[in-house]
């Protein structure tokens, strides 16, 4: 299926400029200090991860190293009211990253639909969305709705993000939509563009309980060698995902998105093996044979250790673990090295916007995020080589 040309002609060239940029710099002493990025990093923070163990909360944001924190999330109901959770309001979180120059954005989900039949609720919704922003100083507004499917959904999105637009005008308030690559048509990317200040492309998820094979979560490029494209494409790469967006968008609008969590496939014993029990499931699919880690929490403690041992697919350039003694399992991943590749590609070798990330704590070990230190430093230019190993 290779239906996007430019893709190995891409891989060359992000090699070739990424061996050139970082190897004559090694040597060289680089500034860390810098307050923020070069270009925008957009870091989803849940407001459930502070009870966590560890707890990830306003203590440990290091606000400096992102441009945006999207603090996740307010649904609202069919008649437009706000259903916040327990425990989501968090003032000091706000301060601190105000203090640090960081903006917030909160994200907003929920029963869009609705507004197709019941467009009364866009009242309410929009008054309702006004007091709580203000009451809490947030910096904007992004939409997370998976996903618009019919010529209506995209009709009432474009309706809803102009409403919107309206009520927080711009530059007080940054408004954003996450958009998934295989659906791009569904957001009427070239009239929204107009209404909104970027899109934040949810290029992961190919992998998951929702597929019959072992996928890499996120490919860079895609490996022309997957034997089951059909579960992925279209936009399932980063280089991928970024032609489709661009040939509606201009870069400057235009976020990629970066896993801090990964797959594991308890029952297959290769990249692209089948799950065994697909066969038997009602959708086909390997649904609860599937598990999710995050990076930091989960995955970081196995690279090379408990009997699992890492392999990097040369196309893809991302990373995944197989065990040792060939028995199941299969965890597809992202780690600094892939990360630091795939900001940097999407920064300077596509000259996007910047990149966002789902979620901030899904890369911290107690300690240290790894991950979006790669990502701060890929935005900024700096050599992974001055990287310190974590303890």
């Amino acid at each position: 299926m290779d239906h996007f040309p430019s893709r190995h002609s891409a891989l060359a060239g992000v090699l070739v400029s990424f061996a050139a940029v970082l190897l004559p710099a090694c040597s060289v002493a680089q500034d860390t200090k810098t307050v923020h990025p070069q270009k925008r990093i957009v870091g989803d923070y849940t407001y459930y991860s502070k009870f966590n163990n560890p707890p990830y909360g306003a203590d440990q944001i290091p606000y400096h190293k992102l441009t945006h924190i999207i603090h996740a999330g307010v649904p609202f109901d069919a008649e437009g009211n706000l259903q916040v959770p327990d425990g989501f309001i968090e003032p000091e979180m706000i301060t601190k990253a105000h203090d640090a120059g960081t903006k917030v954005v909160l994200l907003i989900g929920g029963d869009v639909p609705a507004l197709e039949t019941n467009p009364g609720m866009l009242k309410p919704l929009l008054k309702n969305l006004k007091t709580f922003v203000t009451e809490h100083d947030y910096d904007g507004l992004d939409l997370d709705w998976e996903y618009p499917l019919s010529a209506e959904d995209t009709a009432v999105l474009l309706k809803l993000m102009t409403a919107l637009r309206a009520t927080f005008p711009s530059p007080r308030y940054t408004l954003s939509i996450d958009a998934a690559p295989w659906n791009e048509p569904a957001y009427d990317v070239p009239h929204l563009r107009k209404v909104i200040d970027w899109f934040n492309i949810m290029t992961y998820d190919c992998a998951g309980p929702w597929t019959a094979h072992a996928q890499l979560n996120s490919p860079i490029f895609w490996d022309p060698k997957n034997p089951h494209p059909e579960e992925c494409e279209p936009g399932a790469s980063d280089q991928e995902s970024a032609d489709i967006f661009l040939a509606d968008a201009p870069a400057s609008q235009l976020n990629q998105g970066t896993p801090f969590y990964g797959y594991e496939y308890t029952n297959v014993k290769k990249l692209f093996g089948t799950c065994p029990n697909a066969s038997t499931t009602e959708d086909g699919d390997c649904d609860d044979t599937v598990l999710t880690l995050g990076y930091g929490s989960d995955i970081k403690k196995l690279i090379n250790k408990k009997g699992w041992v890492e392999h990097r697919d040369p196309v893809a350039l991302v990373p995944y673990l197989l065990k040792k003694d060939g028995s199941p399992g299969f965890i597809t991943y992202d780690d600094a090295e892939s990360t630091y590749i795939r900001v940097w590609y999407s920064d300077w070798e596509r000259g996007l916007g910047g990149t966002f990330l789902w979620a901030l704590d899904e890369d911290y070990d107690g300690h240290s995020q790894d991950l979006l230190d790669a990502m701060y430093k890929a935005s900024k230019r700096i050599p992974p080589c001055d990287d310190k190993p974590s303890k």
